[in-house]
């Protein structure tokens, strides 16, 4: 897994993982961590902890903009197969991993599990795909939720394209007492439309309907800008929060790229 989550421990700690928290009064200075503290412009420590008491919380998004795909695969493809390298990374020492599934007003829940029961119920749970056609998303409120039953320090894992409004709020509580991994997948699409003529455009999580006039240069520079801000959005609120950036793109080797980041 990477730098900011749990990482092998020293000989003679009596324990297995390193689990990264902000520091707190009485912590041992010597086990301040200056990457993640420049990062987050807080001190933060390694506490040790048995690799056996960590839980990996796997949120998934699943809301309708997650089946829009224009190359070999959709968005909702890469974030089922990041999800379960992680899973499968998160149970090979032991550790147990849980899932919540981020779509609507509701947040499903498996909970946490260890070995192949695990993924089992994890593979199970996302095999039912996205949520329909004008179901708005609900990161905030899956966020929310992993919050509340994740009691003790643990990873928290998100795989979403973060188009979803009202996330920031649950994500800060969540990455000042767990490691946070946010996974964001892109479609190369989204960056910027080709000269396509007159296309009619749906909004996945509302259903709203529009034709634009993909030949207008401008308003394919005014639609490109608009979506480079939101990136840019979505990365300071994560780099904020402290959480490690990941980006997928469904037109890349998602797998090697997800590989270099956790190894």
């Amino acid at each position: 897994m990477p730098g900011d989550q749990p990482t092998r421990g020293t000989a003679g700690d009596g324990t297995e993982l390193a689990q990264l928290q902000q520091y707190a009064p009485g912590d041992d200075v010597r086990r301040l961590d200056p990457a993640a503290s420049a990062r987050t412009g807080e001190p933060h420590v390694r506490r040790l902890v048995p690799e056996r008491a960590i839980t990996t919380w796997v949120v998934v998004d699943v809301s309708p903009s997650m089946a829009f795909g224009t190359t070999t695969r959709l968005k909702s493809d890469v974030a089922e197969g990041a999800a379960d390298v992680i899973a499968r990374l998160a149970t090979r020492y032991g550790g147990s991993v849980s899932l919540t599934v981020a779509a609507g007003d509701e947040a499903p829940v498996v909970p946490p599990k260890a070995g192949q029961h695990a993924l089992a119920g994890l593979r199970r749970a996302l095999e039912t795909g996205v949520a329909a056609d004008g179901v708005r998303g609900n990161l905030g409120a899956a966020l929310a939720r992993t919050g509340r039953l994740a009691k003790a320090p643990g990873i928290v894992a998100i795989v979403s394209d973060f188009r979803d409004e009202g996330w920031e709020t649950a994500l800060r509580p969540l990455a000042a007492r767990h490691t946070v991994i946010a996974v964001e997948v892109r479609d190369p699409l989204e960056d910027a439309l080709p000269d396509a003529g007159v296309v009619c455009v749906v909004d996945p999580e509302t259903g709203d309907m529009m034709d634009l006039d993909t030949s207008d240069r401008g308003l394919r520079e005014l639609l490109a800008q608009a979506e480079a801000e939101r990136r840019a959005r979505v990365a300071g609120v994560l780099r904020s929060a402290g959480a490690r950036h990941v980006v997928l793109r469904t037109d890349d080797d998602w797998l090697r790229e997800l590989g270099r980041v956790l190894r």
